[in-house]
């Protein structure tokens, strides 16, 4: 989440969005019926969707369909290109990235061997799109094209963040490359005095240290990021600083520092948000650290809290990702009807002149009468057609919905009797009778979350979606283990390496090994085979 946070912040530096209350929005609704001009009101329209996105998505589209009716109208390339550009930066908004890089790509080849300052900041925009879905090489190529523009204009602080960007994507390439970027954005960011763009780096060189194993440098930037917070920091960045400190005592081995710094850094996100990702990684934090010296009646405080948010930021991150579904699938719908409602206007014209025809020559009559039964049939077809893939899709999420249900559950019983193996561990070694007390409170509460078929459930409900597929991959791959058949059920959802250690708990890193792993097991390990794509032939 930090890394995404990044990103937006640099976007703002050169974004095109607009920003307007409800009275300048009535403001611009007004102008837009007073112009005549299609390039006028397709400006205005987009500034009103653009406005409306957050509140009012039905009438954002609304306007945005009257801005490309208006684009149409003005035949201009140019006009074409800004309104791909300004529709991208709001479905980049809405987290629907696919449609935003879809619209910034188009807009992207109009401007390429034009406008440089435009071709700057649609090469600045699709860098961030690009390392927002994981496309490091893309982000990267489009970042060095911005940094060289940069350096024409001689912009010490865009140049700064750029920098600080590129470092960040590389971070998880090669931390060299990564730490050289951010002491390059460092010495800029120290010429312009810029304490914000400062805490950030000393925060990103302390992660890039950690990973070289030098924690003694770790340690001292981290000081140095929290000796730039000022009153106006942000109260989010500044427990985000906190919960680095902490997780880099609680790994050193140091618990009362760890908790000491998640403390702070709960307090703050308190008052902020109490139920956001940023919440639940400090809340996590400071559970452990009280767990790791011992304060178990603080730890079972803490844990329930983190149990709370966990159950809560599962029911948010659903609401959301159905929401960008719908508003992908709304965006791809209502392009194939606008296609067919040109076909349907330019079969309405033909008609027109079939039936002029025809006061002529009844054969033209004749044609006419055929031709248009023809089309009423193609139409109806294409519309039925239409219908069942809509009615599949909703099938198809509320299955993904049900399974995505029953894993999170399971992970969430794994960790319990992880949680619970360590308890009886530290019983054993209890010399206090309080304390063993202690502990078999806290194991019964946790006893109270555990469930032993989350895994049955799921094959349930995926075998109720996908009948043969465990049947035929078995006969075809019987040694496959029940932990590789759950990774290949996952793969067959197509889940992301990310959103199934998100599921599973493991590390981005550990997933992408048992992927290897599944490869060798299912020879496909020389071949150019995509591994979903196999797992899919299966049924």
């Amino acid at each position: 989440m930090r890394d995404y946070k990044f990103y937006i912040s640099f976007v703002l530096l050169f974004g095109y969005h607009f920003g307007f209350s409800q009275e300048k929005v009535s403001i611009l609704v007004d102008s837009l019926a007073k112009v005549s001009s299609p390039a006028a009101k397709s400006v205005l329209s987009l500034k009103v969707a653009s406005a409306l996105a957050d509140e009012d998505w039905e009438r954002a589209r609304y306007y945005m369909d009257i801005a490309k009716e208006n684009v149409m109208a003005a035949n201009s390339p140019q006009v074409l290109a800004d309104f791909y550009k300004t529709v991208g930066g709001i479905y980049s908004d809405k987290d629907a990235l696919d449609i935003a890089l879809e619209n910034y790509l188009k807009a992207y080849s109009f401007y390429e061997n034009r406008a440089p300052s435009e071709k700057f900041k649609l090469e600045n925009n699709l860098a961030i799109v690009y390392a927002r879905t994981g496309n490091q090489e893309k982000a990267l190529q489009f970042f060095k094209k911005v940094y060289q523009y940069q350096q024409k204009l001689n912009d010490t602080l865009n140049l700064a963040s750029i920098l600080n960007n590129m470092g960040r994507i590389w971070l998880d390439k090669n931390v060299d490359s990564s730490l050289f970027y951010f002491k390059k954005s460092l010495r800029l960011a120290k010429e312009i005095d810029n304490q914000n763009l400062k805490f950030f780096l000393y925060t990103n060189l302390g992660k890039g240290y950690i990973q070289k194993r030098d924690f003694e440098n770790a340690r001292k930037h981290y000081n140095l990021a929290i000796s730039t917070i000022t009153p106006a920091t942000d109260e989010a960045d500044e427990a985000w600083i906190y919960d680095e400190f902490s997780e880099f005592y609680l790994n050193r081995g140091i618990p009362d520092s760890a908790s000491y710094y998640s403390e702070m850094a709960v307090t703050l996100l308190d008052s902020v948000a109490p139920f956001g990702f940023e919440q639940y990684r400090a809340v996590g934090l400071l559970y452990k650290s009280f767990l790791a010296q011992g304060e178990y009646e603080k730890a079972s405080k803490y844990f329930e809290k983190y149990t709370n948010i966990s159950d809560t930021l599962n029911l948010e991150d659903k609401r959301v990702n159905v929401e960008k579904l719908l508003i992908g699938e709304e965006y791809r719908n209502k392009e194939k009807i606008k296609e067919l409602e040109e076909s349907k206007k330019q079969s309405r014209n033909y008609i027109i002149f079939l039936v002029l025809l025809a006061i002529l020559l009844i054969l033209g009559m004749m044609l006419y009468r055929f031709r248009n039964k023809l089309n009423r049939a193609a139409l109806e077809k294409q519309l039925a057609t239409a219908k069942q893939k809509e009615l599949n899709t909703n099938l198809e999420l509320k299955n993904k919905e049900l399974i995505g249900k029953a894993m999170i559950e399971m992970h969430r019983t794994e960790i319990i009797e992880e949680i619970l193996n360590d308890l009886k561990e530290i019983k054993l070694k209890a010399a206090k009778k309080e304390t063993q007390n202690a502990i078999d409170y806290i194991a019964k509460r946790l006893k109270r979350d555990t469930s032993s078929n989350v895994w049955e459930e799921f094959e349930l409900r995926f075998e109720q979606v996908h009948e043969s597929f465990y049947k035929n991959l078995t006969t075809k791959h019987p040694d496959l283990t029940s932990r590789d058949k759950r990774l290949c059920a996952l793969l067959k959802l197509n889940l992301t390496s990310k959103e199934i250690s998100q599921i599973t708990g493991q590390s981005s890193k550990s997933v992408e090994n048992a992927r290897t792993r599944l490869r060798k097991k299912l020879d496909i390990t020389n071949s150019h085979t995509d591994l979903s794509a196999y797992l899919s032939s299966f049924g």
